[in-house]
């Protein structure tokens, strides 16, 4: 470990942080809701598709997992 103080981190770049968190977030559930969409009802395809429940569970999957990525990723690149 180096005594040396970290570079400070601009406003703009934690304001730029907190949107592609929180628009990650929301996209996932867009498509998880989309999957359910088309999955279980006959708005988009007559009868529903199988195809809905994979991009239900991609959804679910990018709402909950990509903030957590994107911000260890994020701390650690800060630590250089």
């Amino acid at each position: 470990m180096s005594d040396e103080p970290r570079p400070e981190i601009s406003h703009a770049t934690w304001r730029n942080r907190f949107i592609l968190i929180n628009l990650a977030t929301i996209l996932g559930a867009a498509l998880g809701l989309f999957g359910i969409l088309l999955w279980q009802s006959s708005y988009v395809v007559t009868g529903g598709s199988v195809l809905g429940f994979p991009l239900a569970l991609i959804g679910l999957a990018i709402s909950f997992f990509a903030p957590r990525l994107l911000a260890r990723r994020w701390k650690k690149n800060d630590r250089r």
